[in-house]
């Protein structure tokens, strides 16, 4: 059992090996990234069946999802960290003559803390400290107690490869988090609820810590498919994404918006990819993940229940291995109440519309809180570019569905209730550094307009020359 002083004693002898100034060095970092890459590859097995005992994930899923995506988070990162970590060079200007350069130094935190979920409790704990190491940080890592398989292979791989007094795993529940939120951190980086990531700002603003929090979409991630999509394609990857992890995945679609003029074809459609990908029976499907806890399986069974009339695909569960399969619930309006919220299980409200009244649709998301992802499935490019610059959210597809993070190079975010701060790649560097200026300053051919006496005409002409 973790302890108040336990927990103060790891952040402190963090505190005191981070003084000592040695993850300053970027080829350092990047030894330990190395380190941290080899053993996950070295791990691979336990850690699939660490998923496949938590989640259920087929060991193809797992590896997908979390350690081939991990490792390749690690590859980037290793590859630009020079580039990212070099000091940037600026001209100072006219102004600031003769001192004429200034320099940006990117600088590490400090001590930081990663609460990471359990829906993908690899990724989104490795993850995210790849970006902290690769800043020049420490780190304390607190696990979910939901995916305690998972928590117990990531404590194990840590200790192998890092001392306490640099990164640590720390398991255990609610409670654990904050002791932990107690503490001075440098820096924290949340994944979750939106209604803990306000906790979490509430704890953190009494040390007037800097915080990211990724959260899922807290009026759910809406999918919009006009009546001029390839309704095929678009069922082809809902379903895909649907049934990845159980629809557990906090940029998974939450409803889909369809055009009346095409929903009977859509559901067909989406129907078929469902029994194509899984089967008759994806209940009893070795493939098909299970939902996290007996909790969030009663949970999702009850909202089932309500709109039991309304299913049209799905609803068979299996309460003993905490499965239940993908469930079509149509027709939903847009003001049911299953659609103005997260459901992050299977279940899927569909929404009928008229076409021509996309956008009072568009109106009536953009008035609910801001949403991790948007999927948009339509002939219209042009029309989509559009949308997609004009509503807010934390990143989408067109025509396409979850592959926008894995883009590398690009930032994964959320906006308002689905998060602030972004991290992959150079945006994680980013999140984790304090961009530091630095002004190098001349003992020669210094002018005196800037000092006292101020009743000098040439010193006004010069200070609005210069200041245009």
């Amino acid at each position: 059992m973790y302890t108040e002083s336990y927990v103060n004693r790891v952040v402190e002898n963090q505190r005191e090996f981070f003084a000592q100034g040695k993850t300053l060095d970027v080829e350092f970092r990047i030894r330990q990234l190395n380190r941290l890459k080899k053993a996950v590859t070295e791990h691979e097995d336990e850690i699939l069946k660490a998923l496949f005992e938590d989640l259920g994930r087929d060991p193809l899923e797992g590896y997908f999802c979390d350690v081939g995506s991990l490792i390749l988070e690690i590859n980037e990162t290793i590859k630009g960290l020079k580039g990212w970590a070099k000091p940037e060079t600026h001209l100072s200007g006219i102004r600031c003559f003769p001192s004429i350069t200034t320099k940006v130094y990117k600088m590490p935190y400090g001590v930081t803390l990663i609460i990471s979920p359990f829906n993908s409790p690899i990724l989104l704990s490795f993850g995210v400290l790849v970006a902290s190491i690769a800043g020049g940080n420490t780190a304390v890592i607190k696990a979910s107690s939901k995916s305690s398989n998972c928590t117990d292979i990531m404590q194990k791989i840590i200790a192998e490869i890092f001392p306490e007094k640099y990164v640590t795993v720390l398991g255990g529940g609610h409670e654990v988090a904050d002791m932990c939120l107690s503490q001075r951190f440098d820096k924290i980086f949340y994944t979750g609820s939106p209604k803990v990531g306000v906790h979490v700002m509430e704890e953190a603003a009494k040390n007037l810590t800097p915080v990211a929090l990724e959260l899922g979409g807290e009026t759910g991630n809406w999918c919009i498919i006009r009546k001029d999509a390839n309704l095929k394609d678009a069922a082809r990857k809902i379903a895909f994404f649907k049934a990845l992890n159980s629809g557990q995945i906090c940029i998974n679609i939450n409803q889909v918006a369809v055009a009346k003029e095409v929903a009977g074809e859509f559901i067909k459609e989406l129907t078929k990819a469902f029994i194509k990908q899984l089967g008759n029976d994806p209940v009893n499907s070795p493939e098909y993940p299970k939902l996290i806890t007996e909790s969030a399986f009663k949970k999702c069974k009850a909202e089932a229940d309500k709109y039991k009339n309304k299913i049209v695909y799905g609803g068979e569960a299996d309460e003993k291995t905490c499965k239940f399969a993908p469930t079509i619930i149509y027709p939903v309006d847009i003001d049911d109440d299953i659609v103005k919220r997260e459901l992050f299980c299977p279940l899927l409200p569909i929404v009928p519309y008229a076409d021509k009244e996309i956008d009072k649709v568009l109106e009536t998301i953009s008035g609910r809180e801001k949403g991790l992802s948007l999927y948009v499935f339509t002939k219209d490019i042009a029309w989509a570019k559009k949308i997609m610059q004009r509503m807010q959210f934390g990143g989408g597809c067109i025509n396409e569905v979850c592959l926008h993070m894995m883009v590398k190079g690009v930032p994964f975010n959320g906006v308002g209730h689905s998060g602030m701060g972004a991290y992959h790649g150079e945006w994680g560097f980013r999140e984790f550094t304090h961009p530091q200026s630095v002004l190098i300053g001349s003992d020669r051919f210094n002018l005196s307009m800037r000092e006292h006496p101020y009743n000098r005409k040439w010193k006004k002409a010069l200070i609005e020359l210069f200041e245009r």
